[in-house]
Parts: structure tokens; sequence; C-alpha cells
């Protein structure tokens, strides 16, 4: 049973769980990717996603994102505020339940 999910252990992440990290992060890319303009995907993921970091709290999981993510991918791609917005919300939603799905932890209603 030593995969069990340890929430002290999240606390040192990247030194217990990085490859759990990066393969839930690539699960959610490669779907945002399949569903949206693959430039735009990459951009975020690049400029914003790059920087963000996860925690899990309380029984949740969230993704805090780095200051100012709009600004950061202006120059990098050409997209509206509002598609923009949408995409990244989207995009962290999905990190967050592949967080739950990679490491077995169930959702809280």
């Amino acid at each position: 049973m030593g995969d069990e999910f340890d929430p002290e252990k999240f606390e040192d992440k990247y030194a217990h769980y990085f490859n759990k990290l990066q393969r839930a992060y690539k699960n959610a890319f490669e779907q945002m990717n399949d569903r949206h303009d693959s430039e735009l995907i990459h951009g975020i993921d690049q400029t914003v996603l790059n920087e963000s970091e996860p925690f899990y709290e309380d029984g949740e999981f969230r993704v805090e994102l780095p200051e100012n993510p709009r600004e950061r991918i202006r120059g990098a791609v050409a997209v509206d505020d509002e598609t923009f917005e949408k995409t990244l919300n989207e995009y962290v939603e999905r990190i967050e339940s592949e967080l739950y799905r990679t490491f077995g932890v169930d959702r809280p209603e």
C-alpha cells in the first residue's frame, strides 16, 4: 500500500510526487490541446502554468497561478481577454481534476 496519497508528503511535493505531478499536468495539457488552439494552450503552459503551484489543503487540490497571468502571455499569443480567461479557467479545472485522478483522491462534493 505504499502508494497511498499522504497529504503531509505533499508539502514537499517535488521530492515525493514529482512524477505524478508531471503526469497530471501532462494529461491536462494533452486534453486541452485536443480541444483548443494549440498555440494558445502552449502559450498558457509555457508562460503561466510553468510558474503555477499545486496545493493540497483541507481535502482539496487547488492550483495557484502566478500574478498577472494575462500580462505574461501578452506578446506570446494573440488572444482576446475573454477567450484567455475561459481557457485558463478550464485548464486549471482540468489540472485539478487530473490531480485527484492521478493521486487517487476523491473530489469533495
